[in-house]
């Protein structure tokens, strides 16, 4: 069946009603379906890129409601016209797609953006240049180090970031954390505050945070974070462990007295268990209700109606986590403080009913471990399985193809020997490059991907597709041989978006230093495009 078919003019819309249902205020969902690599090389600005391949995995989580607007975008491949009919499936009633995609916006004249989580990179920077937030160089903060100065650096990253790599004696304190684990850190009121983070964006935010606070200390955010430290030649600490502890008694208070100062200063609005309640009534409004606590302490037990995303991950990139613009979001946090310091930041980077819940585990059952992750087209999956040991036996069969359905990055790091990259939304261009013989066996990161995956191969095969037990980290347990690099590639390995700042993206020194100066040049220009494309507005209160 052509897919296109199915869809009437009423379907399609043109970038100027695009462009007006983005100003209207009115709830809406603008997806990008194409693969991540593709998608941050140039999308639209408020765009959220939920690739065709995982969109069953995660279009309900960001996109809970299914009756809200939806307009897919693409870059005229057909992808919006596959998701549309995706999504209608799953149950979505108001689903239009872009007519051309991102060349009719472009030739409409509108702006294009590159990167990822533009909306709040460029918030960053505008909060730099509206606040004048103080910045330390990367050569003066290793003078004052190198001379034993009263200073110390907070690394505002989460754990898993710091570890890898870090300012030389940095304490890690991610960015919501701050307000929150600051009383308990050993500083004195002389002591000079250095923020930072991989780049840019969090090292602000985490800066003017403690400033917003009215903290006593001089408080300066360091310039390129981590990657500025390395481009001026300085060595990065690897594996470090220092974390700031958590507040109790008259310090704990004090963190409490600081974030109500600043909710009140913003405008954060605190609601109780009645008016959630209300809020969860409504069938014409999306409400997100998002634990903003330690990964940690949100499997120790939360509430069974929340997700979670850690506050610093939150404000960096909300699009993680919220895929409908002008949706309600409700925080929660034990004490608040995590809580009200995330709704401060929320509300001024133009997400306005963003609110606190008051005593948020009162008279509530609470759940133990992860939220569950529904994935429709899994209730039944038949496809036999097949594990490491007896693959392994099996590796070098002629009639056997392994199909690897793990992100490029991973698949380049280690892969089972002979096993092709794939990706899923590619699946009949990857049936074309592999080689013609008579079964496969799927593996990859990603349980519930693999099992789409392995439906999709079958249905498109009609040959026998196994699924291997565990995947790839069954694989690894066994300390099974692994093969590195692209060397079977079904397709081009375009589904991550590169950034320099993440561990492992670059191996070369100089591709890293070329991509890390790139990066900031592009930072640095994002006011800028935001005010040419007038799409959306921040405020803040200046003191």
């Amino acid at each position: 069946m052509n897919i296109q078919k199915e869809f009437t003019m009423n379907n399609v819309i043109t970038p100027a009603a695009l462009k007006s249902m983005l100003a209207d205020g009115g709830e809406l969902a603008l997806i990008d379906p194409r693969e991540e690599g593709i998608f941050g090389q140039s999308h639209l600005l408020q765009a959220v890129n939920i690739s065709l391949s995982k969109l069953e995995l995660r279009m309900s989580g960001l996109v809970p409601r299914k009756t809200v607007r939806i307009v897919l975008c693409d870059d005229g491949s057909g992808l919006s016209q596959r998701a549309a009919a995706k999504l209608s499936s799953m149950g979505y009633s108001c689903v239009s797609v872009l007519d051309g995609g991102i060349k009719t916006w472009k030739n409409a004249g509108f702006e294009l953006f590159s990167g990822m989580s533009v909306p709040t990179k460029a918030f960053g920077e505008w909060i730099a240049i509206t606040c004048n937030t103080p910045m330390i160089t990367p050569e003066e903060l290793h003078k004052n180090l190198s001379a034993g100065e009263d200073v110390v650096v907070l690394d505002s990253r989460p754990p898993g970031e710091y570890v890898n790599m870090t300012i030389p004696g940095a304490i890690n304190v991610p960015g919501s954390e701050l307000v929150y684990r600051f009383p308990e850190l050993p500083i004195r009121p002389e002591t000079l505050v250095v923020v930072n983070c991989a780049g840019r964006t969090r090292s602000l935010i985490g800066a003017q945070t403690l400033i917003n606070a009215g903290v006593a200390n001089r408080v300066v955010a360091l310039r390129g974070g981590t990657m500025g430290w390395q481009l001026a030649g300085f060595p990065l600490e690897h594996g470090a462990t220092r974390h700031a502890p958590e507040p109790w008694g008259a310090r704990l208070n004090a963190a409490k007295a600081m974030a109500e100062r600043v909710g009140e200063r913003f405008g954060v609005k605190t609601i109780d268990s009645e008016m959630l309640n209300a809020l969860k009534a409504s069938e014409t409004r999306t409400l997100h209700i998002i634990d903003v606590r330690t990964p940690e302490e949100y499997r120790a037990g939360h509430r069974p109606d929340s997700t979670h995303a850690w506050g610093v991950q939150l404000v960096q990139s909300i699009d993680k986590y919220v895929g409908t613009r002008n949706a309600r979001i409700v925080l929660i946090d034990n004490y608040d403080v995590r809580a009200r310091m995330t709704a401060s930041w929320l509300v001024q980077a133009g997400w306005p009913e963003t609110y606190v819940l008051a005593d948020p585990f009162a008279d509530t059952e609470l759940t133990v471990g992860t939220a569950p992750r529904h994935t429709p087209g899994l209730d039944t999956c038949p496809l036999p399985r097949i594990d490491a040991d007896e693959l392994r036996r099996h590796l070098h069969a002629k009639n056997l193809i392994i199909v690897d359905f793990a992100n490029s990055l991973n698949y380049r790091k280690a892969h089972i020997p002979g096993a092709w990259f794939a990706i899923r939304s590619r699946i009949p261009e990857c049936i074309r490059n592999m080689p013609d013989k008579g079964s496969y066996v799927v593996t990859g990161d990603d349980r519930a991907l693999c099992m789409l995956a392995a439906q999709d191969l079958a249905q498109a095969t009609g040959r026998r597709v196994a699924l291997l037990s565990g995947g790839n980290a069954a694989w690894r347990q066994h300390d099974f041989p692994v093969s590195s690099g692209f060397e079977h590639m079904a397709t081009e390995p375009d589904d991550v978006f590169r950034m320099p700042f993440l561990w492992g993206h670059f191996d070369d020194e100089a591709e890293f230093k070329a991509a890390a100066e790139d990066y900031f040049a592009w930072e640095l220009q994002l006011t800028q495009q935001l005010e040419r494309a007038g799409e959306l507005s921040f405020r803040t209160v200046i003191p």
